[in-house]
């Protein structure tokens, strides 16, 4: 049974560490650049979404036959290539397309972070983690979702704060994971 468990952790700790860079990357992107063009604005996020979407794939198929939230992630993660894909296609959509997308991926995301938090083995301060993150994912697609006018620079910013506070909680998931791993 541990060796099952040690299993699982080995597929996610590193994935954690690549969505929390990423999410850094594109947070500090979205804050320091708020005057940004929409068309940038989606090739930023769709590469995010991208990078977010292969390692939930791989993360997914790697997980096969360890138990857990694998369906799930492979699900979210072929969801999240065509949703980067889609913005990658069509970089002139309109802001409330992108405003729409957005907000249900980020309440996918949420989703997804809870119930893995609640179904994965993880310490207690990894399960933490996991749920706030998921939480404030959540809610960030709810508010895009209800406050769809709060535009251009404010939903810029909105989307870089949730990437700056995420990632590093990402990263300190995937730390707390790696610990649990070597122990």
């Amino acid at each position: 049974m541990a060796r099952k468990q040690d299993d699982s952790l080995a597929v996610h700790w590193w994935g954690l560490t690549i969505r929390g860079i990423a999410a850094i990357l594109f947070g500090v992107a979205a804050v320091f650049w708020p005057g940004i063009t929409l068309v940038t604005l989606v090739y930023l996020l769709s590469a995010y979404v991208l990078v977010v979407g292969v390692v939930n794939i791989v993360q997914g198929v790697m997980s096969i036959g360890k138990g857990g939230t694998w369906i799930l992630t492979l699900l979210l993660g072929l969801l999240e290539l065509g949703v980067g894909v889609y913005f990658v296609r069509h970089p002139a959509v309109s802001f409330a397309t992108f405003v729409l997308v957005a907000g249900f991926l980020f309440i996918a995301w949420g989703v997804l972070e809870v119930v893995a938090a609640l179904a994965e083995p993880a310490s207690a301060t990894g399960r933490t983690l996991m749920i706030i993150s998921g939480v404030a994912a959540f809610l960030v697609g709810v508010v895009l979702l209800f406050q769809p006018e709060s535009g251009g620079v404010a939903f810029v910013w909105f989307l870089g704060l949730y990437a700056l506070i995420s990632g590093p909680l990402l990263i300190a998931m995937s730390l707390d994971v790696k610990r649990a791993l070597e122990e």
